[in-house]
């Protein structure tokens, strides 16, 4: 095949189209099922590193320092070789390391640590007072999670969540070096190894146009749910 100049990156009959669409189904499902998971365990984390960064007692500073200890651990190590590190757990736990759903636990332990800092961060940049007020009129703990943390973090929570979809797109991307399927698999088996340069274009296109709508939605959804823009 040949492969040499620009115009071997515009011979679209060298596309296998149904295994592009294939391949796109399969990047957009990852990320979207990572994504779901990453969100509730993010928060959940997030919400303990908050509760108890600045809580008495020996109970609360182990639990902190567990949490802080995973989320630095794991959100410091390259995804690739995070991927290569977790084939045996992956195999114990959905039976397979190849596939898009082999790569389900490696996006979200990879994921999970970067939105629960993120998280963190948008918790603490709540007004105090306000949660002050909550407590003062008998308020929960609960009341001030969901009355008070959740309701007034919604907009910056969306925004990590965007920017933490857009990384787990580029993740599942590198996962298919290794035969998670979708886009990055596609790219790496159909283009590079068979030196087909417009398999390897198109799949990037395609990338590039589901990074677009992600940040676009995200944007909407901040915006929507911003009081100080409405």
């Amino acid at each position: 095949m040949d492969n040499q100049g620009i115009q071997s990156y515009f011979q679209l009959k060298n596309i296998n189209w149904p295994a592009m669409r294939q391949a796109t189904w399969e990047t957009i499902w990852m990320t979207a099922l990572s994504m779901i998971i990453v969100a509730v365990v993010g928060i959940i984390l997030g919400l303990l590193l908050f509760e108890s960064r600045n809580k008495k007692g020996t109970g609360w500073r182990i639990l902190n320092w567990i949490i802080s200890f995973f989320v630095n651990v794991f959100r410091s190590i390259p995804f690739i070789i995070l991927i290569v590190l977790l084939l045996p757990f992956t195999k114990d736990l959905v039976g397979t390391i190849i596939g898009p759903k082999a790569a389900i636990p490696s996006l979200v332990i990879s994921a999970a640590p970067f939105y629960a800092r993120m998280v963190e961060a948008d918790f603490r940049e709540v007004d105090s007072g306000v949660i002050e007020a909550v407590k003062s009129m008998g308020g929960t703990n609960w009341d001030v999670i969901f009355k008070v943390l959740l309701p007034e973090s919604t907009p910056a929570l969306i925004a990590g969540g965007t920017v933490t979809a857009i990384s787990l797109i580029s993740y599942t991307a590198m996962a298919g070096a290794i035969g998670s399927g979708g886009l990055g698999y596609l790219a790496y088996l159909d283009g590079f190894q068979s030196n087909n340069n417009t398999v390897t274009l198109v799949a990037t296109v395609i990338i590039l146009i589901i990074v677009l709508i992600v940040q676009t939605i995200g944007d909407l959804l901040v915006k929507k749910t911003d009081k100080r823009s409405l």
